[in-house]
């Protein structure tokens, strides 16, 4: 199989199953337009995103990593309407396309974007007293990815749904030798979550309109 077979094979889940609508389009676009990076996840893997929170009932989420804000998108649509969203964003020039993209979906009043990078935000987020989020969903920088798992422990309960993007990475995560720093990361990140007593967790592969990847799916106990 080849990534132009798993293209094809995207276009025609979303087609059939998934779905998609102008407000998820237009969003995509103007990431484009504003030169952000490809790197948003599939109509198919934001849908997921969608249904597992609203599988777990998800009245708060926080999301690291906004980018352009495609998946926040998904994710909010899954609250209810006392619902609240925070995502973490480390460039103002990415924030101002999610800020727009959230605005034109309508979410604006379910969905805080803090601009900073992650790591100094999550630590105020204690220090405010901030309830335990729901649903937690990490894809931002892969060096980062212990430390994020770490504050996310930090910000969860009893149930609190824990989800890392981007853990396969074309395979390379097998490669103990790799020196890779998004590699380093994972490997760690993916150590720490089989370490840790209070997650139980598994991970699957994918394949797609973004090539060979995976994520890692993990509740707190």
């Amino acid at each position: 199989m080849t990534t132009k077979e798993w293209q094809a094979v995207d276009a025609y889940l979303e087609a059939t199953v998934v779905g998609s609508d102008d407000t998820l389009q237009a969003a995509l676009a103007a990431n484009e337009a504003a030169d952000l990076p490809a790197i948003d996840v599939s109509p198919a893997q934001g849908k997921l995103l969608h249904l597992l929170a609203r599988m777990a009932g998800a009245k708060r989420i926080l999301e690291i990593g906004t980018l352009g804000g495609y998946s926040t998108i998904w994710l909010a649509r899954a609250l209810p309407d006392d619902g609240r969203l925070v995502s973490l964003e480390a460039a103002e020039e990415h924030a101002v396309v999610a800020r727009a993209n959230i605005v034109r979906a309508g979410l604006a009043e379910k969905v805080e974007i803090r601009v900073a990078p992650a790591l100094e935000i999550l630590p105020r987020l204690v220090e405010e007293g901030q309830e335990p989020f729901d649903f937690i969903f990490i894809d931002a920088d892969k060096p980062n990815n212990p430390a994020y798992l770490t504050w996310a422990l930090k910000l969860s309960r009893p149930g609190t749904v824990i989800l890392g993007d981007n853990v396969v990475r074309d395979g390379k995560v097998r490669d103990p030798q790799s020196s890779e720093p998004g590699v380093v990361g994972t490997r760690r990140f993916l150590e720490m979550i089989g370490e840790e007593p209070r997650l139980s967790a598994t991970a699957i592969q994918t394949v797609g309109a973004k090539g060979w990847d995976g994520f890692v799916l993990a509740v707190v106990a």
